[in-house]
């Protein structure tokens, strides 16, 4: 990863924070994108300005997404590897949620690193090289109860990082999709850890999940599923849905306490 230039959004996450670290041992020239300012210029007084560009900004505005492309591009003068790692992950019944997060989860998680992506496609391709990589979730490959929105929103990222690496096939552009279980990040409620103790669900540390995204860029994967037995069920579902069903019934009713407002 010396010297390669490498946009990374959700920069002052759990995962992304931690990515970020990563990428700047092992000499990146790092771009990083969050809403939170102070996560970001405490990373980047730890990490060292000459490697590190911090922008603030809301990626799902076009104003946003065209600005971190002008600023990598004036800072580093190309893109070598975009890392779409920003995410929201609201949990709770369907029917009780409102219209407007489940909007923006679809808006946070889907469409802006899609939009993303196509903003820094023109670059990519006129260098002929560079590296998609699309953070998604054990939940875009098996549909959890209480997480319908987050669940639509990677399952539909796991189809476009599939598509477009096949639209991109000897372009010299790579696609990677990296679907981590869950995770000890502030994405998450503490209702979604209460629950995850009471269903016995294992949950990785961000540092963990972010030395397995590294290994996936490196070694330019296609997909990554973090985590076992998660992994062998994402197999088992793609075949046998209906098993998988059976698998997490007594699991959904568990959860469903955490998950329903009353009262």
């Amino acid at each position: 990863m010396e010297y390669k230039r490498v946009i990374l959004t959700g920069a002052g996450g759990g995962i992304g924070g931690q990515l970020a670290g990563l990428l700047a041992q092992a000499g990146a020239l790092l771009v990083l994108v969050d809403l939170n300012e102070q996560a970001l210029a405490d990373m980047q007084r730890a990490l060292g300005p000459e490697r590190v560009h911090t922008i603030s900004a809301d990626i799902t505005t076009a104003d946003a997404r065209a600005r971190i492309v002008d600023e990598t591009l004036r800072h580093f003068g190309g893109i070598d590897v975009l890392i779409n790692s920003a995410g929201i992950n609201p949990f709770g019944a369907f029917e009780q949620q409102a219209d407007d997060l489940i909007r923006r989860t679809l808006e946070i998680n889907t469409l802006a690193p899609m939009l993303l992506t196509h903003a820094v496609l023109p670059t990519l391709l006129e260098q002929g090289r560079g590296q998609i990589v699309n953070v998604g979730s054990t939940f875009g490959s098996i549909g959890f109860a209480w997480f319908s929105a987050y669940s639509a929103s990677k399952f539909a990222l796991r189809g476009f990082s599939q598509s477009l690496r096949r639209e991109l096939a000897g372009t010299g552009i790579d696609v990677t999709y990296v679907a981590p279980r869950a995770v000890r990040t502030g994405i998450n409620s503490q209702q979604v850890y209460d629950m995850a103790k009471v269903v016995s669900m294992h949950i990785d540390e961000p540092d963990r999940v972010a030395r397995r995204i590294l290994d996936a860029v490196r070694s330019h994967r296609k997909e990554c599923y973090i985590g076992f037995p998660e992994s062998l069920f994402v197999r088992i579902n793609g075949l046998l849905p209906g098993l998988v069903d059976r698998a997490l019934r007594k699991q959904n009713r568990l959860a469903r306490a955490y998950a329903v407002k009353t009262g």
